[in-house]
């Protein structure tokens, strides 16, 4: 493997690793949210191309004491949100 690849794939497997971690304090700040039941059957009926920018819109995908929002996160917290409980 050259450098340049294995350079590549280690950043995408730690961008991976980055969402995975995110992504629930994400779905923790969505559930205890003011309106959470409302929000989620609002996401529900989003369609699943716009549920990332509901999320990002919602404020939830933002980490605390972060301005911005980590690539990647608003999409992962939609998809966990959307799963059965």
């Amino acid at each position: 493997m050259l450098c340049g690849t294995a350079k590549i794939l280690t950043d995408t497997n730690a961008r991976i690793a980055v969402v995975a971690a995110i992504a629930p304090i994400c779905v923790a700040q969505f559930q205890t949210s003011v309106n959470a039941a409302t929000n989620l059957a609002e996401l529900k009926k989003t369609s699943s191309w716009q549920q990332a920018s509901y999320v990002e819109k919602g404020g939830w995908a933002t980490m605390p004491g972060s301005k911005m929002v980590d690539s990647g996160v608003p999409q992962a917290c939609a998809a966990l949100l959307n799963r059965p409980q």
